[in-house]
């Protein structure tokens, strides 16, 4: 008996022993290790850069190169050129699902824009995000040239396009209308946050989001100025337009402003060398 009390006292002491063990391993925690980054400044991996930029924005598609010089452990200076649509905001773009033409309702110009911006890149965050991702402020101004022609064929020169059976001015297609368009010039800027991606400071890779804008002085002419006056046919109860007795012609009234103020918001992808 007594050697069986023996064996139940060291069993019980064992058993006391095994969780007490696993209760001191669990409180035991790993020293907290500071992780090593490997942060640089712009200016100790590349002096310049070349890229090809495309861009989409409310206008439409396009595209440039642009060129970034380092002044400062974190900034770059920049100089960009652009081609790129520009539209009024009210367009809306129909599509015929039979022949795949597409209409603009009251649509009077098409216009092409071609900034010219300088401006400087500094780059945020330099002591918490690694040369991986670098994410950069960046603001640019310049002048901008833009050049419109006609959306249709305006015989009359009224500023309305008619669309009758015995009368109809057809759509200018891209490549016709150019000998009577005119030139614009203005001012252009842009504000974005853009971020360069890889640690290859050979290659530039950007993406970048931000507001882009044009201001043109004299305005341009986007939409239709004019449309026609209409009326109530006292024996139809239809709506139609009223035409002056004497010519012939439709009696018109203006319509749309020219306008002056063109933004959107934009995204920019660049793709080039650093060196």
């Amino acid at each position: 008996m007594k050697k069986l009390f023996a064996y139940l006292a060291l069993l019980s002491f064992i058993l006391m022993l095994i969780p007490s063990g696993q209760l001191f391993a669990q409180t035991l925690e790993p020293e907290v290790q500071e992780v090593e980054r490997n942060l640089s400044n712009i200016q100790s991996e590349y002096n310049s850069g070349f890229g090809f930029n495309v861009v989409m924005n409310n206008f439409g598609f396009g595209v440039g190169a642009e060129y970034r010089k380092v002044v400062g452990l974190s900034t770059e200076m920049m100089a960009s050129f652009r081609i790129g649509g520009l539209r009024d905001a009210s367009e809306q773009t129909f599509t015929d699902y039979f022949f795949g033409q597409q209409i603009i309702p009251n649509k009077y110009q098409r216009a092409f824009a071609f900034p010219m911006l300088l401006g400087l890149r500094h780059r945020l965050f330099t002591n918490i995000i690694q040369d991986d991702y670098r994410f950069f402020l960046s603001a640019s101004v310049g002048p901008v040239a833009s050049f419109s022609y006609p959306y249709f064929k305006d015989n009359n020169d009224n500023g309305y396009r008619e669309q009758f059976s015995n009368y109809f001015e057809s759509v200018n297609d891209i490549f016709t209308g150019w000998s009577n368009g005119d030139w614009h010039f203005g001012g252009a800027g842009e504000m974005k946050i853009g971020l360069d991606i890889g640690k290859n400071f050979s290659r530039l890779n950007s993406i970048e989001f931000g507001y882009y804008f044009y201001y043109f002085p004299d305005g341009i002419q986007i939409m239709m100025p004019n449309q026609p006056i209409t009326e109530i046919n006292p024996e139809t109860g239809r709506e139609q337009f009223i035409v002056d007795p004497e010519t012939g012609d439709l009696v018109l009234q203006p319509y749309f402003d020219d306008q002056k103020f063109f933004g959107t918001p934009q995204i920019t992808f660049t793709f080039g060398w650093l060196w």
